[in-house]
């Protein structure tokens, strides 16, 4: 079982302890910072509002950036096995018959 280390990251002026593995560190803090920029930008944005506001604005913000690249994973998946089949249709129209 892999080491967990604590790790202290703050997100809308509050701090969360977490026990991460030490690999995801850097990964975490990176997350964390994009987090918190976003909401800086919103509260720019949106004045008025309270941190929960923002921090769902963030929340609503990052599922549909996933959302998107989840859907440009499918169409490359779909490229690539259309790519595959004109491989295969070439291969077989170039190779002489047996």
């Amino acid at each position: 079982m892999p080491e967990l280390i604590p790790v202290n990251i703050v997100i809308g002026d509050r701090t969360y302890r977490l026990k991460i593995e030490s690999g995801d560190e850097e990964k975490l803090r990176k997350t964390a910072k994009l987090i918190n920029d976003k909401i800086l930008e919103f509260r720019r944005d949106f004045a008025g509002k309270d941190m929960q506001d923002y921090i769902a604005m963030v929340l609503i913000w990052f599922a549909t950036e996933q959302n998107k690249y989840g859907e440009e994973s499918l169409k490359l998946k779909e490229v690539s096995e259309k790519i595959s089949s004109l491989e295969k249709m070439i291969d077989k129209s170039l190779l002489p018959e047996q």
